[in-house]
């Protein structure tokens, strides 16, 4: 039997050591150009984050720019470590997080398919088995054989998220990725997400759009600073959230 709780974070922090100028004596200046090293400042992109997602959940982070949204995603998905607390995800993770990666320019769209549903944890009968398929759901079947530097952006979109969908993930992280794309796929992918849900799949969606979050998500998590400002249903965090936004 699986686990209830898909992931689980706990006093979870990420902090980043970045280079700044600061005054400094002329000698000093000399020796940091000659040296290559510059004065590093610690900037804590989260602090203390704690939350759990249970099965099937569909939960929404939202927050400005720079409040930690992408990094708490890419912690989640094992490409950051945070730097204290501690993070359990319980199933496959796959994460929508950049559109591009895995992606090869002069690959057809067929050979990317098995190319990207490989690095999705997918083998190679799987892949065949769910050609027609993610070609389908895309709606981009006329261009199996076409390199992918030839697609447009709404193109890309479409194919990695329709992909991603047949990976059988347990676990969902998508990132500004309905911010592409015709309404008519908008509503399609609304779908396909719900219906991965249903089946007990953890879903976690960034996005600045407030109606994707509205219409998306069960629970929604604001972040400011990278602090849970406030979790909770959708209409009892986004009335807090704007007016917040407005006044800064």
């Amino acid at each position: 039997m699986k686990p209830t709780k898909q992931v689980t974070l706990q006093d979870v922090s990420k902090s980043f050591n970045i280079g700044f100028k600061k005054d400094q004596s002329f000698l000093a200046r000399l020796v940091s150009f000659f040296s290559g090293r510059e004065p590093k400042k610690k900037i804590y992109v989260l602090k203390n984050i704690s939350f759990d997602l249970e099965r099937g959940d569909i939960v929404g982070l939202i927050g400005g720019n720079g409040s930690g949204k992408s990094t708490l995603l890419r912690i989640i998905a094992g490409i950051y470590k945070q730097n204290s607390g501690s993070v359990e995800t319980n199933g496959k993770v796959v994460s929508l997080i950049n559109l591009y990666v895995g992606l090869r320019q002069r690959l057809t769209m067929r050979e990317n398919i098995f190319l990207v549903g490989s690095l999705f944890g997918l083998d190679y009968k799987e892949i065949g088995n769910k050609m027609n398929s993610i070609a389908g759901f895309s709606g981009l079947e006329k261009f199996l054989d076409t390199k992918i530097y030839q697609f447009s952006s709404g193109m890309v979109q479409r194919l990695i998220f329709s992909i991603a969908m047949h990976a059988n993930p347990d676990i969902l992280l998508l990132d500004e990725v309905f911010e592409m794309g015709d309404e008519e796929f908008k509503k399609k992918s609304a779908r396909k997400v719900r219906e991965l849900a249903q089946k007990g799949c953890s879903v976690v969606i960034v996005s600045h759009d407030m109606d994707t979050i509205e219409n998306f998500c069960d629970k929604t998590i604001w972040l400011a600073s990278g602090e849970i400002r406030k979790m909770g249903k959708f209409s009892e965090v986004v009335q807090e959230y704007l007016e917040y936004e407005k006044s800064i």
